[in-house]
């Protein structure tokens, strides 16, 4: 069993077991029949994934990582809300007639700030401060800005990462409000433990910690029975990852960078619908 198969493992256990539902509730995400779309949660989870032990992808069922990189990098590279940059067709449902998502995730990232040193976006002040201040402890991100929040197709779920060097070995907290465990969960830890080993190799460092905080941990009503069938699979060992060592310019990286070798995820056909 994976480290990431483990920890999904007790998270989901954990919520069907001791978790809280919001059926008397109003909720506003619904089913694409109408329904409203209701969930049982937990709060405040935290997780902890060893990058220097292995790479955290779910073998319980595959999670498609080549795509979740394309997304990762046109947020994080290309910078972009725009779903005409983007190969999946992930964020069609959220994106206007002119394919865009508003002031959302790539947006923020791309906005440049002045700083004494000049001129920078999020990204690249993290890149520099990877280099020039690795004992700075204010090397973060933040997309979740107040201020363009109406103009925003959809509220960053995944919001903020700070980045942290002990040594030669750089750490990363993942903050997230919202957290669809079934559909998402291990899409965006694989997402950021791609940023993380990125961030690493360009700035002469080692991947170390990934630190995942979900404040709401949900598994929606529909999704109940898949997760308890996924529950009685048998998970697989973890998958070989790798990065192009020849990668020195956090902007030449593309899917085709990175490698997962022994990657055998257990046989899932169930579709799995999505609250909007």
């Amino acid at each position: 069993m994976s480290q990431a198969d483990h920890i999904f493992v007790q998270n989901c256990r954990d919520i069907l077991e001791n978790g809280v539902w919001d059926t008397d509730m109003a909720v506003r995400p619904r089913w694409e029949d109408g329904t409203p779309a209701h969930t049982v949660k937990k709060f405040g989870i935290v997780n902890r994934y060893n990058l220097r032990e292995e790479f955290p992808i779910l073998t319980l069922r595959r999670t498609y990582w080549k795509t979740a990189v394309d997304e990762l990098l046109w947020i994080w590279q290309k910078k972009s809300n725009n779903i005409r940059d983007l190969r999946a067709h992930i964020w069609d449902q959220w994106a206007d007639a002119d394919g865009s998502i508003g002031k959302a995730y790539g947006y923020q990232l791309g906005v440049k700030h002045r700083y004494p040193e000049g001129e920078m976006d999020q990204v690249d002040r993290v890149l520099y401060d990877l280099k020039h201040n690795p004992a700075s402890r204010r090397i973060l991100t933040n997309i979740y800005n107040f201020a363009d929040l109406h103009e925003m197709n959809l509220y960053p779920c995944a919001y903020s990462m700070t980045f942290n060097v002990s040594g030669n070995v750089l750490n990363a907290i993942l903050n997230q409000r919202s957290q669809d465990m079934l559909a998402a969960n291990n899409w965006n830890v694989v997402q950021y433990a791609v940023l993380v080993h990125m961030f690493a190799q360009v700035s002469g460092l080692i991947p170390g910690e990934l630190i995942h905080v979900i404040a709401d941990a949900h598994i929606y009503d529909r999704h109940v029975p898949i997760i308890e069938q996924m529950l009685r699979e048998t998970p697989a060992p973890a998958p070989a990852f790798t990065v192009d060592p020849s990668v020195i310019d956090f902007y030449a990286f593309t899917r085709d960078s990175f490698s997962l070798e022994r990657y055998t995820p257990c046989p899932f056909e169930e579709k799995i619908p999505i609250a909007i």
